[in-house]
């Protein structure tokens, strides 16, 4: 029999963030999140994303052990601007056992009513620098740090429960170490033509984000506005989003690119890959610490984390500029491979980006939603046909 637990307190907090880790342990391609990041998931102090969110977690447990979880998100902020009444799950892991998964995401459903909601979409997180989207291609292949995994009997559950596809995003391995010359003719033009020029190289990474943190945000909302779902990150998100990209930040990575005012205009963060640090460590920061800083200075892999423009420019091949800076670190330090983390299908300017490089699909991944059944409204005028 299957029981479903609310979580309160600190004990089924540490089995709702460990639980995927079990439930992973032999699969070579899944990637862990840091656990403290789910441990702390209520906590508005330390889960800045949080913002203006309802959260509720909950445990599935069979024979006193725990085989699945999820976490049930009310964004207000992206109903208020999508005009709906949509209920988010996240952190959906479970057994292969349909009445695990069923229940769970029963659970989440009557969480919504309760709210007045009647959708359930997802998996969505808090905002979009959280992990979204399940796995439907790309089993064998690596998780990045931004993904999460998924086994493919996920899939089969979803459309067995009857949710259909919402959102879908591509993953690709490119090839930047040879990006066509005539890119450079196309850099040198646009820098001249529209005074624009890269964040300096001589500023330390600390002096990058006092200086553009604020402006890169308004870029990188601006750039992400309308987009499937996006909510942007405003206030104290800010600062959290800042210290947990800072802390596997390379500047020789990444990009800003700045117009004559010296506002971020558009960017291109690439991230060292530590997937292979999180996953021997289980997620745990102290056991990942003192890898964890060797990977981030000698990074043999690069993923491609965040890349976008200001609307006013997105029509002036901004990527080139990033790309060819970025290609260039590429060659000097051996990178051996460049991902690219998930593109909507629906960013149109993004996949034609994409195709101006030697690219490869590695994974897909996509969001279901559904109707929540609601109970009947009945009005006293409906009973009145039973009384005498």
């Amino acid at each position: 029999m299957i029981s479903i637990l609310e979580v309160k307190n600190k004990k089924q907090l540490k089995q709702f963030a460990t639980f995927p880790v079990r439930l992973y342990k032999s699969c070579k391609y899944y990637v862990p999140s840091f656990i403290s990041d789910d441990f702390y998931i209520y906590d508005k102090k330390k889960n800045l994303s949080l913002g203006n969110s309802e959260v509720k977690c909950f445990l599935a447990i069979k024979d006193k052990k725990v085989v699945g979880r999820i976490a049930g998100i009310i964004c207000h902020d992206s109903n208020k601007k999508n005009d709906e009444k949509c209920i988010r799950f996240s952190r959906f892991d479970f057994i292969d056992d349909i009445e695990v998964s069923s229940k769970l995401l029963d659970a989440v459903m009557e969480y919504g009513r309760e709210k007045g909601m009647n959708t359930i979409h997802g998996p969505w997180g808090f905002n979009d620098t959280d992990r979204e989207g399940m796995l439907t291609f790309g089993f064998d292949e690596y998780s990045t740090y931004a993904t999460a995994y998924s086994f493919p009997y996920y899939i089969e559950h979803m459309e067995k429960l009857d949710f259909k596809k919402e959102s879908e995003w591509v993953e690709y391995r490119v090839d930047l170490k040879n990006i066509d010359p005539r890119i450079k003719k196309i850099t040198s033009y646009l820098k001249e033509k529209r005074n624009l020029h890269l964040v300096d190289d001589k500023l330390s990474l600390k002096e990058i984000i006092k200086r553009y943190g604020d402006s890169f945000f308004d870029c990188y909302n601006k750039s992400y506005y309308e987009l499937d779902n996006y909510i942007p990150i405003e206030g104290e998100a800010k600062q959290k989003t800042l210290e947990q990209f800072g802390k596997i930040l390379n500047k020789k990575y990444f990009s800003l690119i700045l117009n004559d005012m010296d506002k971020v205009v558009g960017f291109c963060i690439g991230l060292p890959y530590i997937g292979d640090v999180l996953r021997r460590s289980k997620g745990r920061m102290i056991l990942a610490a003192i890898p964890l800083l060797w990977t981030i200075k000698h990074p043999k892999k690069i993923e491609l984390a965040l890349m976008g423009a200001d609307p006013e420019y997105q029509n002036y091949a901004l990527f080139a500029i990033v790309m060819e800076s970025l290609s260039e670190n590429l060659k000097k330090y051996k990178i051996q491979d460049v991902y690219m983390n998930p593109i909507l299908t629906t960013n149109f300017k993004m996949n034609a980006t994409a195709n101006y490089f030697n690219k490869s699909l590695r994974a897909k991944r996509q969001t279901y939603k559904k109707k929540i059944d609601m109970l009947e409204d009945y009005s006293l005028d409906y009973f009145d046909v039973f009384l005498p």
